[in-house]
């Protein structure tokens, strides 16, 4: 069996193509094929709160482009997930129509405390102690996703209007800033030794660029003198010189000053990085839906 899972997020789509495996008690999943490629669709969804004639275009091309490979790999099941670009986008609806019409792919538009609770679902905490209080912090474009878990409980989840691409178009406002720190601080001030969960593309890079060891925590200090060291090169030498992504390069600093933020507000110390994002909770929620 094979399952697919379609991000289409603020500022990249991605596919997921996923093995299942299923051994006496257990279903697993083995990543098969992962494509990602960079729209950024919360250009238009934040500035404009529309998508342009020319993203729709490219989206489509891209949403055919997966149904043609999900054909071609004999996927039995998947769903497709669009988060914080296409909620704000006010032809976000059309748009969903146009891609079912043209290739055929069901979207749901979810909200944040959804999207939330996706993420949650790629299990990554399962290699944490689980008597331990965590942070789950996960970055996109477009929104920040935490949730608070003590001793495995889900205690509180929120999405905040900031994210990646809404500070580089300077659409993050102050006020959700101070939402954002007070909801933390409220929230964890009860809870001690708190450790991080981070999930998302910009924490994977940095935890790579950190060259620490596999399920070893990222420390504060670590990602601060890693954040000084990515600002002190200009956008251009991030892409030549340390050999960043185009699309990545200039939201790896925003993503920083977010992580760094919430880990002071919540004084978390270290922060593990599962290397799990929203296409891995897609294809456990696939597993869960149908095979337990």
């Amino acid at each position: 069996m094979r399952y697919a899972a379609i991000d289409i997020g603020s500022n990249a789509v991605r596919l997921l193509i996923a093995d299942i495996i299923q051994n006496t008690g257990s279903v697993s999943f083995k990543k098969n094929t992962l494509i990602r490629v960079p729209l950024r669709l919360g250009d238009d969804a934040f500035i404009q709160q529309h998508i342009s004639e020319k993203k729709t275009t490219e989206l489509v091309k891209s949403m055919v482009a997966f149904r043609n490979l999900m054909d071609v790999y004999k996927v039995t099941d998947y769903l497709a997930c669009a988060t914080s670009a296409m909620r704000e986008a006010k032809n976000g609806e059309e748009v969903v129509k146009l891609i079912k019409d043209e290739a055929n792919i069901d979207i749901d538009i979810i909200h944040g405390s959804k999207e939330a609770s996706i993420i949650y679902a790629s299990h990554a905490e399962q290699n944490i102690d689980k008597s331990k209080n965590y942070l789950y912090i996960d970055v996109g474009g477009g929104s920040t996703e935490l949730s608070l878990f003590s001793a495995g409980e889900l205690i509180v989840s929120r999405s905040f209007n900031i994210g990646t691409i809404r500070i580089l178009d300077n659409q993050d406002t102050e006020e959700t800033w101070n939402e954002m720190k007070d909801f933390v601080r409220d929230n964890t001030r009860n809870f001690k030794q708190l450790s991080g969960i981070g999930t998302g593309g910009n924490i994977n890079k940095l935890f790579r660029l950190s060259e620490e060891k596999e399920d070893m925590p990222l420390t504060f200090a670590k990602l601060r003198s890693l954040y000084t060291y990515l600002s002190s090169f200009s956008l251009k030498d991030r892409i030549n010189v340390l050999g960043l992504n185009q699309d990545r390069a200039d939201v790896i600093i925003p993503a920083c000053e977010i992580y760094l933020t919430l880990m002071k507000n919540a004084n978390i110390k270290n922060i593990y990085v599962p290397r799990v994002g929203l296409v891995d909770g897609i294809i456990q929620t696939l597993i869960e839906k149908n095979l337990q």
